[in-house]
């Protein structure tokens, strides 16, 4: 498989990643909002609950992956936000990898959401600066970086580096938000 095949399959991943986010907010609207009780709304919610150490481990992984496949094969520099991005998300990978040895699962699921919640916003900020939203800020040349603003990829017309980086930070904090409200309904049918 070609470096630019596997660039495309990561894009894409991202692209159902995207679309998959926009269906569960929909169903969650329809839910909460307009009390419209749908069971494919339980359905998912259910799967992702009972999957969460799973799906929280496949998408730290697969953020790893890809992460070092753009610095060490494509040969991209990492700015100084990537690398903000990196040390959120690479302990997450051994964290779940602990997690199903322990199944001490809430402490999985707080060590989750706080590492995705300040990596979410570090990757929505670094792909607002990129697309010219918000100033480039102390984000200068240092050493061996790159420029915080550079563009190495653009995939759909908006799919950027950080992007993909923020849909995974994404995807995690939604499952730890998932598997929160579990517990927290468990606790409460307990009483």
């Amino acid at each position: 498989m070609s470096k630019e095949n596997v660039a495309s399959a990561l894009e894409f991943l991202t692209l159902i990643s995207i679309i998959f986010i926009l269906i569960l907010i929909i169903l969650f609207v329809l839910k909460f909002v307009f009390k419209r009780d749908t069971n494919i709304y339980k359905w998912i919610v259910h799967f992702l609950q009972d999957h969460y150490l799973f799906l929280g481990f496949l998408t730290a992984l697969i953020a790893v992956s890809g992460s070092l496949f753009y610095s060490e094969i494509m040969g991209y520099v990492p700015c100084k936000l990537c690398w903000y991005q990196r040390i959120l998300m690479y302990p997450q990978v051994i964290i779940f990898l602990i997690a199903f040895k322990s199944k001490k699962n809430m402490s999985i699921v707080w060590n989750s959401l706080i590492l995705s919640l300040v990596g979410g916003f570090i990757a929505g900020y670094h792909y607002l600066m990129q697309i010219g939203v918000v100033k480039e800020i102390g984000c200068d040349v240092v050493g061996f970086s790159a420029k915080c603003s550079e563009f190495f990829s653009l995939a759909y017309g908006f799919i950027t580096i950080p992007m993909m980086s923020f849909i995974a930070f994404v995807i995690l904090i939604i499952l730890a938000y998932g598997k929160i409200r579990a517990c927290e309904e468990r606790s409460f049918n307990n009483n």
